[in-house]
């Protein structure tokens, strides 16, 4: 599995499979961007219970694309204005059609590119322990943009 093939799902599909945290047992549909090979998503409820805030609250989790799961660990993006304008135009170049299009004009506001987060990750690699049980990723597993 490469990462390509992660990025080019992302790219051409509008809602990518996302477990935050240990605590939640299914995977949402969020959109997803990926902007200068980076993967990144915003927080569209701003809710206590969000995945935003369950990665805040523990960064390991999952995301689904297709067939492909990738064990993930989410950090907030810092303030960088040149990133925060590609990321917005992303956005608005992605979902700006039919009924996404006000959606994709107020995700862009203020209040949640300041949720903004950048998901690091690799497909799966074996994770079961030897009981079968899933077991948690070892620093080992994750990668920051270089999958193979």
């Amino acid at each position: 599995m490469c990462k390509q093939k992660v990025l080019d799902y992302i790219q051409n599909n509008n809602l990518i499979g996302i477990k935050a945290g240990i605590e939640r047992p299914d995977f949402s549909d969020i959109w997803m961007m990926v902007v200068q090979g980076r993967i990144f998503a915003r927080s569209w409820g701003l809710a206590e219970r969000s995945w935003y805030n369950s990665f805040l609250k523990n960064p390991m989790s999952q995301i689904k694309c297709g067939t492909i799961l990738c064990q993930i660990c989410a950090t907030v993006v810092d303030d960088n204005p040149e990133l925060t304008a590609a990321i917005n135009q992303a956005y608005l170049a992605k979902y700006n059609q039919g009924y996404n299009s006000v959606y994709a004009q107020s995700i862009t506001a203020e209040k949640h590119v300041a949720k903004t987060m950048e998901t690091i990750g690799k497909p799966m690699v074996n994770t079961e322990s030897s009981s079968g049980e899933q077991a948690p990723p070892s620093r080992s597993q994750l990668f920051h943009h270089d999958i193979k």
